[in-house]
């Protein structure tokens, strides 16, 4: 959450960063310092009554002790009344701060001052292109038509399993996700750095809070009940990604500055539930309510938040260069960024058979916008303070659209799919066979 000293002293520059993401966010800083105010005048009359207090109930042994008995019982009267009036200002505190708090919940991240400004994707900068477009002497297939010639995914059976969004890889076709998978883990873990965790899969609500997903997208996530026990129901959640575990892994604690930076690769399968509208573009893989990713996360010093995120941009970028993929890395613009975001790069892959840029990486640095909701702080050697680090996250990359991009880049005239180098010994195979019988 935003620093509620920053929205005290720099009110205006909050209001002008959160105005820049067009969503109205600003109106609500009022109310954040009205219920602050309140808290923090609350509070200060509380300390000044309890001082009073104190005197008051010392006061009393006294008349006591000179047979003022009368006094006495007036004192007592008024260290009660105190306490009445106390008592009613602490919950006037608590109130004030608890909606306070839980609107500071739903304002998003200040966008920092490099982002772009502007409404929608449309307004997103190009920063960069990498390679070539691929162009076929033949008709060229899109990954549907792919996946089912070559019996890769079974989307019918997938559908009857699960309901629509849902995949069945099947054959070479669930060799090649396990392949990609392990692909991207080794290539993170051996040649950029990160240690390999493997978080659980279902969350607690106070994990997907510190990564700011709750509470305001609470709607687009899959709740868990724990048998017939109706109460448990929204304690925990099936993670959308596993930035929400892996970012949480350090919560409520205070590193020591010299364990930073923090460097985590995760796989895990991720849950949408509001990937799969009705509509066109969502026959296939491209918008699903379960995918597979690899997501890397980074716990560092303030001073290096910005540089860490474009060591982890050009992380992704290794993946499809080494794949062979055409993409391009876009910047943000302050109305297009994810919510707890100071600074997004979105990562987008061609795939011939869409004609169009696939999304396969986001990488965005919080700055301390996370670690805030979670607690989790380093102590400065120089003078023992702690301080909030920036948090990173990163995919390195999702799938299915990879795999999309991948078939539908790689496929030959004779209807088979070449595999790319670096993932031949893990597949066992440089090229995913034409059928031998008509699909």
């Amino acid at each position: 959450m935003l620093d509620m000293k920053l929205l005290r002293d720099r009110t205006e520059f909050v209001r002008e960063r959160l105005a820049t993401r067009n969503a109205g966010d600003e109106a609500k800083v009022t109310e954040i310092l009205a219920l602050d105010e309140s808290r923090r005048s609350a509070l200060a009359e509380a300390e000044q009554l309890k001082a009073r207090r104190n005197s008051a109930s010392k006061e009393i042994g006294g008349l006591i002790g000179q047979k003022r008995l009368e006094e006495a019982e007036a004192k007592k009267a008024e260290v009660r009344a105190l306490g009445d009036r106390i008592t009613e200002l602490d919950k006037t505190a608590a109130q004030s701060e608890a909606a306070r708090d839980a609107l500071l919940l739903m304002i998003p991240n200040l966008p920092h001052a490099s982002v772009a400004l502007g409404k929608d994707a449309e307004d997103n900068p190009e920063i960069r292109v990498h390679g070539q477009k691929a162009s076929f002497d033949f008709k060229a297939l899109n990954h549907v038509e792919l996946c089912e010639k070559l019996k890769l995914i079974d989307f019918a059976r997938g559908a009857k399993l699960s309901g629509s969004g849902f995949l069945l890889y099947t054959g070479w076709g669930a060799r090649l996700e396990r392949a990609l998978i392990n692909f991207l883990l080794d290539l993170h873990l051996s040649e950029h750095g990160y240690t390999e965790v493997a978080p659980p899969y279902i969350v607690g609500e106070h994990c997907m809070i510190g990564v700011g997903q709750f509470p305001k997208f609470r709607d687009q996530a899959y709740a868990v009940q724990e048998g017939l026990d109706a109460s448990t129901l929204g304690k925990l959640y099936l993670l959308p990604t596993a930035e929400a575990p892996v970012a949480n892994i350090h919560r409520e604690e205070i590193l020591a500055e010299k364990q930073l930076p923090v460097r985590y690769c995760a796989y895990s399968p991720c849950f949408r539930a509001e990937a799969g509208a009705a509509g066109l573009g969502t026959r296939g893989m491209i918008r699903v309510h379960q995918f597979d990713k690899v997501e890397l996360i980074k716990v560092v010093h303030p001073d290096h938040g910005y540089e860490e995120l474009e060591k982890m941009v050009q992380n992704a970028e290794t993946v499809l260069q080494r794949l062979g993929l055409h993409y391009r890395v876009i910047n943000l613009c302050t109305g297009d960024m994810g919510f707890a975001s100071a600074k997004t790069y979105d990562i987008e892959v061609w795939a011939p058979g869409q004609g169009t840029f696939l999304e396969v990486s986001s990488c965005s640095n919080c700055e301390d916008y996370q670690s805030r909701r979670m607690n989790l702080r380093f102590k400065r050697e120089s003078d023992g303070q702690n301080l909030f680090p920036h948090l990173l996250n990163g995919s390195g990359t999702a799938l299915a659209r990879l795999f999309v991009a991948l078939v539908e880049t790689h496929q030959q005239a004779d209807g088979s799919v070449r595999i790319p180098e670096p993932l031949r010994p893990y597949l066992g195979t440089d090229v995913i066979p034409a059928p031998t019988q008509p699909a």
